[in-house]
């Protein structure tokens, strides 16, 4: 039995004393003793290396607080397990030396055996299990297809992903190839994440708010119901579109556990457009753990009574920033166990 178990009450929409809190990104780029272990490996050896990807999950456990952990990895180990070259440039993000940008390249990707492939993560969540042990529960997550199409496509990062979109409004068969191989991928990683011990897992549209609401349907949505209804009988999943408001009472129908807020949708539009009845996780600004740790709490306060602390899981709109104090991570995270219902 987890011996801190809010996280997953909240997630079957169970009454709580207290919403649960976890931070998007917390295992990592904002904790000193991180940045000593990226000065020694690179960003994929991190990933690739189950005893670092261990020691990094657990570090915001020991020294922030929070009452989850997700596993230090990243959605590209999966293009990556598809035989695609990533490269992971400092000052740049993901790098692709060879974009997909022709039918002929998405036909000659593979759908990989995921346990030969990323055999290295399923390491890394039986070894961070037994470090936990059993103090809370790991999360395991995936991007979604759309948000990997981006990068393969684009090549890098991108303020608009005007080549990713091209592609797929000028070749939508090739488009649509690709998005259901990096589907089929996700499927049988995150079945294999569930199998060694995950607890819930989190689907990460950070792209998706690109796409407008009919084009999100066909080139997002459709492949993230997909991987939903392979899991959802199996483990909770948390599906998060940064900017996808406008799809939130889709996504409150898909049989996902929970939905993800960015800081851009209000607690009362998020409750409304989603139907008031399922989890919600979110949706601090990032940013605003720039404030001081006394207005970080008040804030955290007033976002709890706006949600309400039952089917709520408090988080960020996005990923902590690297340059946050790590003092203002945890105001963050004491701000939610200090809590109190009005």
């Amino acid at each position: 039995m987890i011996k801190n178990d809010l996280f997953l009450k909240a997630l079957k929409g169970e009454t709580v004393e207290r919403p649960p809190v976890w931070m998007m990104r917390q295992a990592g780029r904002y904790l000193p003793d991180f940045m000593k272990l990226k000065e020694k490996y690179d960003f994929f050896t991190r990933c690739q290396t189950p005893e670092l990807a261990t020691e990094i999950t657990v570090m915001p456990i020991k020294q922030v607080g929070t009452d989850a952990a997700i596993l230090f990895s990243d959605i590209l180990v999966v293009p990556q397990a598809m035989g695609i070259e990533i490269e992971m440039k400092p000052g740049v993000g993901p790098w692709l030396p060879t974009p997909i940008r022709t039918s002929a390249q998405v036909d000659n990707i593979v759908v990989p055996n995921v346990y030969e492939e990323l055999g290295y993560v399923y390491e890394a969540i039986k070894m961070t299990k037994q470090e936990l042990n059993n103090e809370v529960p790991l999360i395991g997550f995936a991007g979604s297809p759309w948000t990997i199409l981006c990068y393969l496509i684009q090549g890098q990062g991108s303020k608009n992903f005007d080549k990713a979109k091209e592609f797929c409004f000028t070749n939508p068969v090739a488009a649509h190839m690709l998005l259901q191989k990096i589907t089929d991928t996700t499927i049988a990683y995150l079945k294999g994440k569930v199998e060694v011990g995950v607890d819930a897992v989190q689907l990460f549209d950070s792209w998706g708010g690109m796409l407008s609401p009919v084009d999100y349907q066909e080139f997002s949505w459709q492949y993230m119901q997909q991987i939903i209804d392979a899991l959802k009988e199996q483990i909770p999943v948390i599906a998060f579109g940064k900017g996808c408001w406008f799809a939130l009472k889709e996504m409150s129908q898909s049989g996902a556990s929970a939905l993800g807020v960015d800081w851009t949708c209000s607690a009362a539009n998020a409750r409304y457009l989603s139907g008031g009845n399922i989890t919600l996780q979110g949706n601090f600004d990032p940013s605003r753990l720039f404030s001081p740790p006394k207005e970080i709490k008040k804030m955290v306060h007033q976002m709890i009574n706006e949600f309400g602390k039952d089917k709520y899981i408090v988080n960020l709109g996005h990923g902590i920033l690297p340059n946050i104090p790590v003092e203002n991570a945890k105001a963050f995270v004491e701000a939610v166990k200090e809590y109190q219902p009005r």
